[in-house]
């Protein structure tokens, strides 16, 4: 990587940094705190007996020394473990507007783990293709996430494929005990149902769905080259109505099976596309998953 490139880099995560945190402090971070709680209580204090309380609370040690009943009172452990599996196979370098996929991954990624760390929650990373590329253990703090959101801008992925169920599994390895996991692809892939369906018995997964507009409406356009991002293949077709009537056809009923698979796995999921703003999306899920919990 060339000093300029570096410094370009530099500049493009102090951006995200400014208008996450800005987004963060007036929109998200309310929302994130009352959806995402901690995953357990911890051990606060005793106090007298009061007639009603739980006999199960009951600190037998302490009563027999106050040869009075005393209980054991909980705070809710508020500390959780937020992993972002990012999919950065060849298919995030595809955008019509703006942005590429890849770059609103990044920048959805940053939103959340800027989230996190408002809420003292650890951050941890796994980059996938068809196999785990890079993982950056769960931590704390401003630097930690700051070096999370470089390595998705900056990871140049070994491999073009994908495999969704390659992050989904490590997850599964790395991560003991129950977490939140961001899953954050198109999802043009198929046979991770299963994995998903073992990690949502134990973590707190979310589909976060990035797409672009142009992978499911085309425009006539006469004859147009088709590249296949993972594999470089280039397929000429005629954009005539047929075609365009089998597009969309084949991406609405794709669409439309992946998100009852979400569905009948009872997983939250959020659709972004390239070119709109991601907030209004995030916002309406926290809004949705905050009155169903």
């Amino acid at each position: 990587m060339t000093e300029r490139d570096t410094k370009e880099i530099l500049k493009r995560i102090r951006k995200i940094e400014i208008v996450t945190n800005r987004l963060v402090n007036e929109q998200l971070a309310g929302s994130y705190h009352s959806v995402f709680k901690g995953q357990g209580m911890d051990f606060d204090d005793v106090r007298l007996y009061q007639p009603g309380d739980d006999v199960r609370n009951i600190d037998w040690n302490v009563s027999a020394r106050a040869n009075e009943a005393y209980i054991k009172t909980y705070v809710e452990e508020r500390e959780m473990t937020v992993m972002l599996m990012v999919d950065v196979s060849g298919d995030g370098k595809f955008g019509s507007r703006s942005q590429v996929k890849a770059d609103v991954a990044a920048e959805v990624g940053a939103l959340l783990a800027f989230s996190a760390i408002k809420n003292n929650d650890r951050v941890g990373l796994v980059l996938f293709t068809d196999t785990v590329e890079h993982f950056v253990p769960p931590k704390k703090g401003k630097s930690h996430v700051l070096r999370v959101i470089r390595d998705i801008l900056t990871y140049d992925p070994m491999s073009s494929g994908k495999r969704i169920e390659a992050g989904v599994e490590f997850m599964g390895r790395v991560t003991r005990r129950k977490s939140v996991g961001f899953l954050l692809s198109d999802f043009y892939a198929d046979g991770y149902e299963a994995s998903l369906r073992v990690a949502r018995r134990r973590h707190d997964i979310i589909p976060v769905v990035v797409t672009d507009p142009l992978e499911s409406e085309l425009a006539s356009a006469g004859l147009v080259a088709f590249e296949d991002p993972k594999t470089g293949e280039v397929i000429w077709r005629n954009t005539n109505r047929g075609f365009l009537s089998r597009f969309r056809d084949q991406t609405k009923k794709r669409r439309e099976e992946r998100e009852r698979a979400f569905r009948r796995m009872n997983l939250d999921f959020i659709n972004l596309q390239t070119g709109e703003p991601y907030t209004t999306a995030l916002m309406k899920y926290f809004r949705l998953r905050a009155r169903r919990h």
